[in-house]
């Protein structure tokens, strides 16, 4: 990780205290914020959790086009999961983005990570270097996306990334709020290709994932994109302690818009390890 990185302020965050001491560190998806964390954490005992704002979300600082977006927010989360860990390990949440920071700090520090609940991380490097049939062409149409941002084409990008990734509803009925938050922002999902779509972080390197110790709940939606399953599919492969979770009906933001039906098993995944 760059020197840059280190010493780091910790991030702006909430906490939710759920009954008890024992800490969690939550991490959330693109073009959302910690607070996207409360449908689900209401549902939970026994926790204190602490949802950080990723790099230029919520009330983070803008994200500067000359920063590694992933590895600040790496940096930042790593941060913050020491200053919960008090010398021990603590329970990670990560939902897409998120969830690949939260398997990247599984991968590079073990010792902090007593058990991972992913939300369909989009490591999508994985389908590809599981030579899953699905990569090539999400790959190419991730392009596309991206160039619309690129071209400055903002509404038309946001809407097209809105319908494969969000909860269901039309970028244009979304509250002009919401709209104007991800307009806003729709260019930080181009700076993460180089980790999500080619592993520029070395997060799937030769013995990485096997070596991860701690209990994983891999959780999706059932009608969320294909890539997602060659995604899990490849993960699952690879990592030691493994329990899955598909969630009928659902899609991309299961745990935003299912937060009481997988409540259930995040408690299990919890009160098990």
């Amino acid at each position: 990780m760059p020197e840059d990185l280190h010493h780091l302020a910790l991030p702006s965050h909430r906490v939710w205290n759920r009954g008890g001491a024992r800490p969690v560190l939550a991490l959330h998806c693109s073009l959302a914020h910690a607070g996207a964390w409360s449908g689900l954490v209401e549902h939970l005992s026994g926790v204190t959790v602490t949802a950080t704002d990723a790099p230029g979300h919520g009330r983070a600082p803008d994200w500067l086009p000359t920063q590694d977006m992933h590895a600040r927010a790496t940096a930042e989360s790593i941060a913050m999961a020491e200053v919960l860990a008090g010398g021990g390990p603590i329970d990670l949440f990560g939902h897409s983005f998120g969830g690949t920071v939260a398997l990247r700090i599984a991968v590079e520090r073990p010792d902090l990570v007593r058990s991972l609940t992913l939300v369909e991380p989009v490591i999508f490097a994985a389908a590809d270097a599981a030579h899953d049939a699905a990569y090539a062409p999400f790959r190419a149409a991730h392009l596309t996306f991206g160039a619309l941002v690129q071209a400055g084409q903002r509404a038309e990008a946001a809407a097209l990334f809105h319908a494969q990734w969000g909860t269901g509803d039309r970028f244009a009925d979304l509250a002009e709020r919401a709209q104007s938050y991800m307009l806003d922002r729709i260019h930080l999902i181009v700076a993460q290709n180089a980790v999500l779509l080619d592993d520029a972080a070395g997060i799937l390197r030769a013995g990485g994932l096997e070596a991860i110790q701690a209990p994983v709940l891999l959780m999706d939606g059932a009608v969320s994109p294909p890539i997602i399953e060659a995604v899990h599919t490849a993960l699952a492969a690879r990592l030691r302690h493994v329990q899955r979770l598909t969630v009928p009906g659902a899609g991309h933001m299961v745990s935003i818009t299912h937060a009481a039906a997988v409540a259930p098993a995040v408690q299990a995944h919890l009160d098990g390890c």
